[in-house]
């Protein structure tokens, strides 16, 4: 079972004079990851250093820290909280003290860690993507559906009737696929678009 943030979240501390703050926010691919971390590029801190999982690919920088020091900590913590789908970057002001490798360590993992422990988490329920058809006339049926249990849906008009995309729960599917089949007499098929 996968978790993710319901909202994006600050922490700060000071350790050895040293300032460190976490940044944890929901990203859900790597252009998001982008933007992220274009957004919050600040110059004047020392190291801007980071971790992210997006499903089973992870990422992460210790930007110029010792090696294994600042990035790897932070991933830790996100795959301690059974995250997916996060970012975490840690900025540090370097205020004259040297933490040592097992310092940073400490320091970057536990600001990564303090953070995540003020997140409100919700279970990551995976989404699939699928399309059908229908006619007209059954299309008013297959929307209330569609609206009754919450699925997001883009409809697009064609000669022949309604083309349907839409992003389902795995548990929403074989509902769905009765009632298209119910609902055509079983002339269409629900189609699972593989990602």
């Amino acid at each position: 079972m996968a978790f993710t943030l319901t909202h994006a979240l600050t922490f700060e501390q000071e350790i050895k004079k040293s300032r460190f703050q976490a940044l944890a926010a929901v990203v859900e691919n790597e252009q998001q990851v982008k933007d992220f971390l274009a957004q919050h590029k600040d110059l004047s801190a020392t190291h801007q250093c980071w971790a992210w999982k997006i499903g089973h690919t992870v990422r992460f920088n210790d930007d110029g820290e010792p090696s294994g020091t600042a990035g790897r900590p932070i991933l830790a913590t996100i795959e301690g909280n059974e995250l997916t789908n996060v970012m975490v970057m840690v900025n540090r002001w370097y205020g004259g003290i040297k933490l040592g490798t097992g310092g940073l360590v400490r320091a970057y993992g536990g600001c990564a860690g303090q953070c995540l422990a003020l997140a409100e988490k919700i279970e990551l329920i995976e989404k699939i993507d699928i399309q059908f058809q229908c006619l007209f006339n059954e299309w008013a049926i297959l929307q209330y559906e569609l609206s009754q249990q919450g699925i997001e849906y883009q409809q697009y008009y064609t000669e022949q009737g309604v083309a349907i995309s839409a992003r389902a729960q795995a548990n929403q599917i074989d509902a769905l696929r009765h009632k298209l089949q119910d609902v055509t007499r079983g002339r269409e098929q629900l189609k699972v678009i593989e990602s």
